[in-house]
């Protein structure tokens, strides 16, 4: 055996065995995200058996041997794993109910259609007539062409940019609320896997066409990259394994929550009425002051009921205000930031980080629209 297939070895076994210690480790660790560690061991488990698998090949194993009908492919499950391991982490009360199921369905078509094509070899005596009509174009598709990984990384792709939007708007959980620095690396993780199965995906098309799959180096940097994969996503899990992404809240009862309504009507009352927000030293102090309650009430309900700091509601005021005053033709002789400060924005820092949270653009952008 080549030196540069030696070390290849070497490197896939490394990666698998990282990959299934990492995730034994995760499955074992119970903490509020016990769900979405099992889920992340899971790929971790899967990613270890393809490089498992990968280097039987390179003994000569699973070649149409008694081992090529044991490895089976799993291609089309890491997609549902990817969207189930970021819904878990941003939900503690995450449970699998029965529709959940559905997602596995391509996995479990994948691999009955995969015993399906390897039980033809029973049949096979090198004619085409041996073979039922689907059992041949079956083979022919499935082992000849990319098919399954084709199919394999729309899946990824597709439950990847489930995860995505279900990580930038992450449910509301009563008694919970989400620390977003902690899922930082999920999303991470998840642009990882996508980004990787792009790449694969695109290398085999590639490999296909291109080269009839008879260039034997080509896959080498794949199988590399998802060893590295598997190691990086080992630590990555078992740094945080014990980091939790929730705060407990205390829930108000529905008398306490009607009196934070009340209160919460009394500010936007407040606020519309005496255009409080254009005062640039407006703190929680004042407004308590203003509506006559006092400011641990207030402070609550705009943590319970506007569900957001209360300089990032009064921030968005001012940026209504701010409209308001653009849309006026006299106002076009002054700056950008000027009418910013008339709006009621004590600082340029704190305009800009507004008008960017709210609108994903510059300020620039206001001037011209």
């Amino acid at each position: 055996m080549e030196t540069k297939i030696v070390l290849l070895v070497i490197l896939l076994v490394i990666g698998a065995l990282q990959g299934i210690t990492y995730g034994i480790i995760l499955w074992r660790t119970n903490t509020i995200h016990k769900i979405a560690n099992r889920f992340l061991a899971t790929i971790l488990f899967f990613f270890s058996y393809r490089l498992l698998a990968e280097t039987l090949y390179f003994f000569g194993l699973g070649r149409y041997d008694t081992w090529y009908y044991f490895l089976l492919e799993f291609n089309w499950i890491y997609g549902t794993l990817i969207y189930f391991f970021a819904l878990s982490y941003i939900n503690p009360n995450f449970r699998l109910r029965r529709k959940d199921w559905i997602h596995f369905l391509p996995v479990i078509i994948e691999v009955i259609w995969s015993f399906f094509i390897k039980a033809q070899n029973f049949y096979w005596d090198g004619t085409r007539e041996s073979l039922t009509w689907l059992g041949y174009w079956g083979y022919v598709i499935w082992m000849h062409f990319p098919t399954m990984y084709v199919i394999g990384g729309a899946l990824i792709v597709f439950y990847g940019s489930k995860a995505i939007r279900v990580l930038k708007n992450p449910p509301e959980i009563p008694g919970y609320r989400l620390i977003e620095k902690n899922i930082v690396w999920i999303r991470r993780v998840v642009w990882a896997l996508v980004i990787f199965s792009v790449l694969f995906t695109l290398f085999t098309i590639i490999h296909y066409f291109f080269f009839d799959y008879a260039f034997n180096f080509f896959g080498y940097p794949i199988f590399v990259t998802m060893a590295v994969i598997t190691y990086w996503l080992g630590i990555e899990g078992f740094s945080r394994r014990n980091t939790i992404a929730f705060k407990t809240i205390e829930v108000p009862s529905e008398k306490e929550m009607e009196q934070l309504r009340g209160i919460a009507e009394k500010i936007n009352q407040k606020m519309q009425e005496e255009r409080l927000f254009k005062n640039q030293e407006l703190t929680v102090g004042l407004l308590s002051e203003a509506i006559e309650t006092k400011s641990y009430l207030v402070t609550k309900t705009f943590t319970v009921v506007f569900k957001k700091k209360f300089t990032d509601y009064v921030n968005e005021l001012r940026f209504e205000e701010l409209k308001f005053l653009l849309s006026k033709p006299e106002n076009e002789k002054f700056t950008l930031l000027s009418l910013a400060f008339e709006a009621g924005f004590n600082s340029k820092a704190s305009f800009n980080r507004t008008v960017t949270r709210l609108t994903g653009k510059s300020p620039k952008h206001l001037k011209n629209s």
